[in-house]
């Protein structure tokens, strides 16, 4: 779970936001290796456990509810004809006088996808970094935990143009191969052309229901601005047959105008339409702010409706930072 930044240590000032940047090897603009290795220190932070049973029959590290031999027990219950006489509980069957045996649940490999969003509009930040490097950070720190945990982790990776797939293996070369691909297909200066947000968010996820096997962890990290009820749709099919988590990273000029003790007009883009916006006017920022609650209540509904869970992750602070203490190593 993270929070939202509000405690002391969390305060976004200039100072605060140059440490950050040094700590963490980045400008909070443009991608590099060396600020997404950072996260691999920091990938025990995470519990990527499964928050439901593996349909995977691939070997591993995670239980499948197929019952069988395996590496980790289950339960002691009554014998059955047919039971492996191999797995009687003779202790249990003498103190008893009934013959029992024990039943082992036989071990699965769960593959993880990162599903990373680097549309238009995640080329946007206003505090500590730009919503698509706070992206990559995620992306970076769920791939260390995948590869310190001994998954098999791959990812899609997705801008205005251009995709990168990344088949799910269990090496750390592979999550360099992910790491450099988060880099190379990050384009912050982008062309300012109209893009169909909605069309591209579609066939990416169209594309990744053709990657996720039955059985995967699914990562999904964007800003959620080019959903729509077919991505959605699409999105619930994967659910059906893995465990879907959504990440939506903001910016805090997404939710509320800045304060500002006077009026001033503030030219703000979004990479090809330029409009003003009135500071220091109440009833502008009281519009303002309605219209962005909608817009996420919106996004969380879609996907309340289909019981996948969501969590907001803000780009003015440090994913470390957004943790919640309380639930230390729980992402979603």
């Amino acid at each position: 779970m993270f929070n939202n930044g509000s405690n002391n240590s969390g305060l976004v000032t200039a100072q605060n936001i140059q440490l950050w940047l040094a700590k963490y090897k980045t400008n909070g603009v443009d991608i590099g290796l060396p600020e997404l290795l950072c996260y691999r220190s920091l990938s025990h932070l995470l519990n990527l456990r499964p928050s439901r049973d593996i349909a995977s029959a691939l070997s591993g590290e995670d239980r499948s509810k197929i019952k069988g031999r395996g590496m980790e027990f289950d339960e002691v219950r009554h014998y059955q004809p047919g039971d492996d006489i191999r797995s009687i509980d003779w202790r249990v069957t003498a103190r008893t006088g009934k013959t029992h045996t024990k039943v082992f649940r036989e071990e699965r490999e769960r593959p993880i996808f990162v599903f990373t969003d680097f549309t238009q509009s995640m080329y946007f930040g206003t505090a500590y970094l730009c919503k698509s490097v706070q992206a990559a950070h995620l992306a970076a720190l769920i791939t260390w935990n995948a590869i310190q945990r001994g998954d098999k982790v791959g990812g899609l990776i997705f801008n205005n143009t251009q995709d990168i797939e990344l088949k799910p293996k269990a090496q750390a070369k592979n999550a360099l191969a992910l790491m450099q691909a988060l880099v190379n297909i990050h384009e912050p200066r982008f062309e300012s052309v109209q893009i169909d947000a909605q069309g591209i968010f579609l066939k990416a996820t169209q594309r990744l229901q053709h990657l996720a096997k039955p059985g995967a962890l699914v990562y999904l990290i964007s800003d959620f601005n080019g959903l729509n009820d077919a991505s959605m749709a699409v999105i619930s099919n994967i659910a059906r047959h893995c465990e879907v988590k959504a990440i939506l990273v903001n910016d805090p000029m997404e939710i509320a105008l800045p304060n500002s003790a006077f009026q001033q007009t503030l030219n703000i883009t979004n990479g090809v339409e330029r409009q003003q916006v009135n500071l220091g006017e109440a009833a502008t920022n009281q519009k303002y702010q309605s219209q962005q609650a909608t817009h996420f209540e919106s996004i969380k509904q879609s996907f309340a409706r289909y019981a996948i869970a969501l969590r907001t992750v803000s780009s003015a602070y440090p994913i470390e930072q957004q943790l919640n203490q309380r639930d230390m190593g729980e992402l979603l």
